[in-house]
């Protein structure tokens, strides 16, 4: 009998994404070349790009910006070429029903609205969308920060049930795209040396930082507005902390995941005040490294009387029985003199040092690092020379980067209806209620809003 032929391969179904707010930073910066590194990776997948907004680009215009964005990417002509063929542009005003009408009615089944737009924007946007008739399978795709305090998180997850169901909501923090903090389960779970010591009984404390040497970098219109807590904090080092915290998946899926993670952030609290528990600061004139940078209140387009802050510091635990009363510092500043973006895992002194050694054994500290993506273990051994003296030893790998960068990684959850790597409404809103005593003891001026020059390590006492 003669084998039976095999069906042939289905190609994907052709998916739309439209890009509200495309002539933004975000869709070339990120967007664009985020879909191009998932196209390479996945040459089978078919996506049309279609970019909206107020600009009277003509196509011409748009494909060049589109062109443009792609060579950050590096990918191949063929891929570029791909993207070219299948996007267009309209000019739109998403504060506009009719324009929205006129927008939404010729688009597929299971398109994607992704609203590259400030949050107040794309909330007076949806508001028109929950009176609309929508595509069947509409997602939509929300950056953040969602909402600017807890009590408007909720309102606008509210607004987003009457639209369409949560799973299809994607609130994006591409730090869940990263390798790095993906890794984490990987790492945990996967190896028998680290699950059983991942605990208070073994942990002294956890640092997470995300330091940058860029300065404010023209980004005044939105940062200005929002500081470091809002920016780094509040949305990706927490989210990031819920991965390291969280107990072991049954199975890893979005629900799974996203309660786990959920389960983490409710058990969270400032660790005292938030006198005690937060600090800021914020950079002035300095050099870092050739770089000549300006105090940040000289910034263009920056509003001294706002106050604020580039560099800010929580300190957190976590009320449950794995992590009480281990600290978890989360820490995120600018215009810094290192980039340093990593976990720490700072474990507690070994019961006993042995008598008759020169020195006492170094604690160990496992760092997990973001940029570039390593990981590092200090171990003691035995000294090189004298046999008697105990040394500090390196152990280092480094993680191979994803062939898809973080924001293509989000794409193809979207793209593939995977809310996976997406924030839930619930987490959105946790997060917010873990900084809010925070905002509120700034905004009253309860924690003094320190210097740092910029180029140095941050305020003179801060530990780094």
């Amino acid at each position: 009998m003669s084998p039976a032929k095999k069906s042939p391969k289905k190609a994907p179904a052709e998916r739309t994404l439209v890009i509200l707010g495309a002539s933004g930073d975000l869709t070339s910066r990120l967007l664009l070349p985020g879909l191009a590194t998932l196209l390479k990776n996945e040459p089978e997948r078919r996506v049309r790009v279609i970019g909206a907004a107020m600009e009277p680009y003509t196509a011409a215009q748009w494909k060049k910006r589109v062109r443009d964005s792609l060579t950050t990417a590096k990918v191949d002509k063929d891929v570029t070429d791909t993207i070219l063929a299948a996007t267009s542009y309209r000019r739109t005003d998403v504060l506009d029903r009719a324009a929205l009408v006129d927008l939404l009615e010729d688009l597929p089944a299971d398109s994607v609205l992704y609203f590259a737009l400030p949050p107040q924007v794309s909330m007076q946007a949806c508001e028109i969308l929950a009176t609309l008739e929508l595509p069947a399978g509409l997602k939509l795709a929300l950056e953040k920060p969602f909402g600017f305090d807890k009590a408007s998180a909720r309102t606008f997850n509210r607004l987003l049930e009457k639209i369409v169901p949560e799973q299809q909501t994607y609130r994006i923090d591409h730090f869940l795209g990263k390798s790095a903090v993906l890794n984490l389960l990987g790492l945990r779970f996967g190896n028998r040396i680290f699950e059983p010591i991942w605990n208070n009984v073994n942990i002294s404390h956890v640092d997470i930082v995300s330091d940058e040497t860029l300065a404010l970098e023209g980004r005044a219109g939105y940062y200005d507005t929002a500081g470091a807590l809002k920016d780094m904090i509040q949305s990706h080092l927490l989210l990031i902390m819920a991965m390291v915290a969280m107990e072991e998946m049954a199975d890893v899926n979005e629900v799974e995941l996203r309660d786990l993670m959920a389960h983490v952030l409710r058990a969270t609290r400032l660790m005292g005040s938030p006198k005690q528990a937060s600090r800021r600061a914020r950079y002035t004139e300095g050099k870092v490294g050739r770089r000549r940078i300006p105090s940040y209140v000289d910034e263009h387009g920056v509003d001294k009387d706002r106050r604020t802050e580039t560099l800010a510091e929580i300190t957190v635990e976590i009320k449950n029985s794995r992590w009480a009363g281990v600290p978890f510092r989360l820490r995120s500043g600018k215009a810094l003199g290192s980039a340093r973006r990593g976990i720490y895992l700072h474990f507690k002194p070994v019961a006993h040092n042995l008598e008759g050694l020169a020195n006492k054994a170094t604690p160990n500290c496992l760092k997990l690092g973001m940029s570039p993506e390593t990981i590092e273990l200090g171990i003691t051994t035995n000294g090189a020379g004298d046999m008697f003296e105990l040394e500090d030893t390196l152990l280092s790998a480094e993680i191979g980067d994803s062939h898809v960068r973080p924001y293509g990684e989000i794409l193809a959850g979207i793209l593939d209806g995977n809310p996976l790597l997406s924030v839930r409404g619930d987490i959105a809103e946790e997060c917010w209620r873990i900084v809010e005593p925070v905002l509120k003891a700034w905004a009253k001026d309860d924690v003094p809003l320190q210097t740092y020059p910029a180029g140095s390590d941050g305020p003179r006492g801060w530990a780094t």
